[in-house]
């Protein structure tokens, strides 16, 4: 077989429509778009996403994405940020002191990341499985 022998399957590939080509052709005059009309004239047809006058969708929704109005009382810190601690207890008003976590924080949870070299007592915060871990390897302990 060579190149110059290969053709397509008989029957999988159909001549175009000649249309406008004399009323003897049966697509003759109009070519198949009846008569007047948008959908008769070049270019027309209605805009993408028309939908007949009713207000379209991407016009229904809105223009902003969505952020949760929760997420922004809730924050998320490393292991290894416990570290830079000086204190021995970590509760949620002295990592504000510190500014590890956004004032406006009412709920953090510490998370597995990088490892912590002495015991720290963490009172009241939410703790991955991961991070109770590393926590707990360190010698420290989590109080709820």
């Amino acid at each position: 077989m060579r190149f110059n022998d290969l053709h397509p399957a008989p029957g999988s590939k159909r001549e175009a429509k000649r249309v406008g080509r004399g009323t003897a052709s049966g697509i003759g005059k109009t070519g198949g778009r009846g008569h007047k009309g948008q959908k008769s004239r070049p270019g027309g047809g209605p805009a993408r996403g028309f939908e007949g006058g009713q207000m379209p969708l991407h016009r229904r929704l809105p223009k902003f994405g969505f952020s949760s109005r929760k997420g922004r009382y809730n924050a998320e810190l490393k292991v290894e940020k416990l570290a830079l601690l000086n204190e021995d207890t970590v509760d949620l008003e002295m990592l504000k002191a510190a500014k590890l976590v956004a004032r406006r924080a009412q709920r953090v949870k510490i998370i597995a990341g990088g490892k912590l070299e002495r015991a720290i007592v963490v009172k009241n915060l939410k703790v991955t499985r991961g991070a109770r871990a590393a926590i707990e390897a360190a010698g420290g302990k989590i109080e709820d």
